[in-house]
């Protein structure tokens, strides 16, 4: 998500990004070393859940009702199965967004969710959806769920989810039940809060189907890759599918859009805007993203996924990043670089290197910031020195400290401004190629996987200015 002080598939694994023909004088990153795709492919959990998705859109936009299916199998013993509904935390739900689960099943047998609160506010449903399981699972045994569920659409949500009737538009990221589970750590119960920002925790999934049956006057994108469309189950409607390998969450974008399809290098990229218009031209902005996704590949290594959606949302007054999609404000030209390239550089963290957003923020935003600063052109915005006082030391403190601490421009300062400053400083201190050959280090062995503070210091290791920086900062445990 990007700052507001700036007012807010199967992979392609044998694919490669020509870095070497990338104007470093441009970006201001150090050459990346070729490196295919498929080299991303080691961190995949063979086991990892397998998601069917289904969303039926009514006409107005306003509401959805959706089918999801869920093969899952567990690294550890669990006796039940934990989903997230984020669409019923504070600011979503103030927005006029809601996640019910209608009815669910476990092999095929009704069962009872257990809906808790968990940082819900009264009135709205609960976050966290606990399915119990008649017998408990051990690691590596495989069950089968079924949840049907209902989403409701606030009208021009300055949200994640939310439709426009003005411009007939619609989207909905995270607009689902999210299974919840972590590798090595279990299920990710950690409460919502009353503050813009993620606190979303998942594995990567399997979306082996997604299908949005919607009115065929409408533009429908998705996240992955296509898979076609089909006459819909009703007249005058069309259902649309994707698919990806592996991806941690799910938005998607439909209504009026006029759609600009590029290829950048090996990415394919769908850029919808709204055919009512918008402040900069569909070209202005694919050359800001073409721009972006070259930089940033020079910086980070290749582009984590084979295709990239990204639609502008009429409600929204930032960018939200999911794998392989984007949601992005209706900005002008002169903004698009530092917007475009931070939530690009999301593809890398949290999208391709998770984290656990609650526990963790800096681990997606503040690395995300370096990415705008370096290749968006605003690194002058962090500098070491110039961090507040009162948030310097607290870069890792997680989502529900700064919620109860002064809110999202403390946490826009403490994570954002100083995460990316020390980030900065410390590159500079043992000097960019050693700073981002160790950043692609950390990359490729967290690929796939929900990193920690303490996957970042093993990346490090050889660099203690860095480790020493980011102690200091309130990032690592003060002793080694």
């Amino acid at each position: 998500m990007i700052t507001s002080r700036r007012t807010r598939a199967p992979l392609a694994v044998t694919a490669l990004l020509a870095v070497s023909a990338l104007a470093t004088s441009c970006t201001g990153a150090t050459p990346a070393q070729e490196v295919a795709v498929s080299d991303y492919g080691s961190g995949l959990w063979p086991d990892r859940p397998r998601v069917r998705l289904s969303f039926d859109v009514a006409p107005d936009l306003a509401s959805a009702t959706g089918k999801e299916s869920v093969a899952f199998t567990p690294d550890a013993p669990t006796c039940d199965l934990d989903f997230r509904a984020w669409p019923n935390n504070p600011t979503m739900h103030e927005a006029g967004d809601a996640l019910t689960v209608t009815s669910a099943s476990v092999e095929g047998r009704p069962a009872t969710p257990q809906v808790t609160a968990a940082g819900a506010p009264d009135g709205a449903p609960g976050t966290l959806i606990t399915v119990p399981l008649r017998d408990c699972l051990a690691a590596g045994q495989t069950t089968h769920a079924e949840l049907d569920f209902r989403l409701i659409l606030g009208a021009d949500a300055n949200e994640r989810v939310g439709h426009s009737p003005e411009t007939r538009t619609a989207w909905f990221g995270s607009g689902f039940p999210l299974l919840s589970w972590i590798r090595g750590s279990g299920w990710a119960r950690d409460p919502a809060v009353p503050m813009n920002g993620e606190t979303a925790a998942s594995e990567d999934f399997m979306l082996s189907d997604l299908s949005v049956t919607a009115p065929s006057d409408d533009k429908v994108l998705g996240p992955g890759t296509s898979a076609g469309d089909a006459p819909g189950p009703t007249p005058g409607t069309t259902t649309h599918r994707f698919a990806a390998s592996a991806i941690r969450d799910v938005t998607v974008a439909l209504g009026q859009y006029d759609v600009l399809d590029r290829d950048i290098g090996a990415v394919h990229l769908h850029l919808a805007t709204t055919t009512s218009g918008t402040k900069a031209t569909p070209t202005q902005w694919a050359d800001q993203i073409e721009r972006a996704v070259t930089g940033l590949t020079q910086l980070f290594g290749p582009f984590p996924y084979p295709d990239l959606t990204v639609a502008i949302t009429p409600g929204q007054s930032d960018g939200t990043e999911y794998p392989t999609a984007l949601q992005m404000t209706d900005s002008t030209n002169d903004d698009l670089p530092a917007l475009i390239a931070h939530e690009v550089s999301h593809q890398w963290f949290y999208s391709l290197v998770g984290n656990n957003q609650a526990k963790d923020p800096w681990l997606d935003e503040s690395l995300a910031t370096v990415g705008e600063a370096i290749v968006g052109g605003d690194a002058g915005s962090y500098q070491y020195d110039d961090t507040p006082h009162s948030v310097a030391g607290l870069m890792g403190r997680p989502m529900s400290y700064w919620a109860a601490h002064g809110g999202f421009k403390r946490y826009n300062q403490g994570v954002y401004d100083q995460g990316a400053a020390v980030l900065l400083e410390a590159r500079r201190r043992v000097g960019d190629q050693a700073f981002d050959a160790d950043l692609r280090k950390y990359i490729l062995a967290n690929a796939h996987h929900v990193a920690t503070p303490v996957s970042f210091a093993q990346a490090f290791g050889d660099q203690p200015p860095v480790l020493d920086l980011l102690r200091d900062a309130g990032a690592l445990p003060t002793s080694p």
